[in-house]
């Protein structure tokens, strides 16, 4: 699929970006200027509510006892002559190995993209976290994989996984410097999921407000007079999209499937796969009551990429 990034930013927070990148016949040309487009934007948003703080370790001569106090260093420079004691305590900083992280990595695409409107933006955020005391240096060891998030810091995990995207441009690219990462037709699974996600997001991002977009919904059974193991045994329902319209009275269930949507007849021919077909059935008719209009108009729609051939069937 030429058109990977375009998935990941409909799947992503960052969804008004598609509309810009959308006409580019290969994304991969514009993925330094997507991406720092990205990041700035997160960074904006962070620094509106300030960087998070964390404690680092410290070493200073200080006119009063603070933390351990350094015995050799304080008497070899006779400080106590002057009032004063060396002291190695930990504070309260946001110069942490996170925002270190992230600054570099808004310095190290300043270099890379070509648009200079961005390149600008770029400059200007590496600056304001210089000047909020964040050093330009960081450690080559640190992973944001490995850091650790409290509740309250979703949002710097965010940050840290476009700028971690920033360091390894090849994200999708098994050559990309020495961490390597397989490429998309061998993790069918990641794939499959960003297509779903993807959908969602664009018509998260093209619908008015009169819709409602809702993923991931499960689905419950209706079923009477059950017996003792009917819940555990029964098959789990999860809808992939849902899109509902109640002042146009219309309800459409999106199924996605990141395969072929024809299989070969055993005498020649195609024909849709009828456990897909069969599937979008169920979710359609298990759903169906009487103190809920929409669910006997319901229609259903089975979405797979297109590669060569498309189908447009709708089922209600």
């Amino acid at each position: 699929m030429q058109n990977i990034w375009l998935l990941m930013l409909y799947a992503s927070d960052f969804r008004y970006l598609a509309n810009e990148y959308a006409g580019s016949e290969s994304i991969d040309e514009d993925v330094a200027n997507l991406v720092t487009d990205v990041l700035c934007s997160q960074v904006e948003e962070r620094l509106k509510r300030n960087l998070t703080y964390g404690y680092k370790h410290s070493t200073r001569e200080l006119n009063r006892v603070r933390g351990r106090i350094n015995t050799l260093e304080t008497y070899s420079k006779q400080l106590l002559q002057r009032g004063k004691v060396s002291c190695t305590f930990e504070e309260l900083s946001v110069d942490t190995p996170r925002n270190r992280y992230i600054c570099a990595a808004l310095n190290k695409m300043t270099h890379l993209v070509s648009k200079k409107a961005l390149q600008l933006k770029c400059h200007k955020l590496y600056q304001e976290m210089l000047q909020l005391g964040v050093s330009p240096l960081f450690s080559v060891n640190y992973q944001p994989k490995n850091d650790r998030f409290s509740r309250h810091e979703t949002t710097d995990r965010s940050v840290l996984v476009t700028a971690e995207l920033a360091f390894n441009l090849a994200l999708i690219n098994e050559a990309g410097g020495n961490n390597s990462y397989p490429s998309p037709d061998k993790q069918a699974h990641w794939v499959r999921s960003l297509f779903e996600k993807a959908v969602g997001g664009f018509y998260k991002l093209k619908l008015n407000e009169d819709w409602q977009v809702k993923s991931g919904k499960k689905l419950k059974w209706q079923i009477n007079e059950k017996t003792s193991q009917i819940d555990a045994l029964m098959p789990s329902m999860q809808l992939d999209t849902l899109l509902e319209n109640q002042s146009q009275g219309k309800r459409i269930v999106i199924d996605t499937k990141y395969t072929a949507i024809t299989t070969h007849r055993q005498y020649g021919g195609e024909s849709f796969k009828s456990n897909y077909i069969y599937q979008l059935y169920t979710y359609l008719r298990s759903q169906e009551t009487s103190d809920d209009p929409l669910s006997s108009s319901t229609t259903g729609m089975l979405l797979h990429p297109s590669v060569g051939v498309q189908y447009n069937t709708m089922n209600k």
